[in-house]
């Protein structure tokens, strides 16, 4: 396991991506002074962003299915909390992007390469009214 996203496991079947970014960023609010530049003053945290990115070849790794569990649980707007395959919880996670591009098709119009970028934005890690239901519980549901 590379990573986790709630119960979606980033891996070599899944989504193998070759590229994390993460970004992170903190607010200052200015206030103009008379005569001295602006004052500063701290007000906390800002976004946290985590791009995953990179290539998938559906011979060989996951593919279009994968993807579309993906678009499913960015559909459903819940967080989810996100670990990486030593255990490190990064917190909890929403889905904001998913892009991707297919090249290299088969004669049936199957891509033989989809490239994929996939952006998460923390939440407060306070916000469990927004996490999201596993795929079992919502079965038994």
């Amino acid at each position: 396991m590379m990573m986790a996203l709630g119960m979606f496991v980033f891996g070599l079947r899944s989504v193998p991506y070759q590229e994390l970014q993460r970004q992170l960023a903190w607010r200052h609010v200015s206030t103009a002074r008379v005569g001295l530049r602006p004052a500063r003053q701290y007000l906390g945290k800002d976004d946290e962003t985590i791009t995953l990115s990179g290539v998938l070849l559906p011979q060989l790794t996951g593919g279009p299915t994968s993807l579309a569990d993906l678009e499913a649980m960015g559909d459903e707007g819940a967080a989810w909390p996100l670990l990486d395959g030593e255990g490190n919880v990064y917190g909890l996670y929403v889905i904001e992007s998913l892009q991707t591009t297919s090249s290299l098709f088969f004669d049936s119009g199957t891509a033989r390469r989809i490239e994929f970028s996939l952006v998460l934005k923390r939440i407060d890690d306070d916000a469990v009214d927004q996490l999201g239901t596993p795929p079992m519980a919502m079965e038994a549901a």
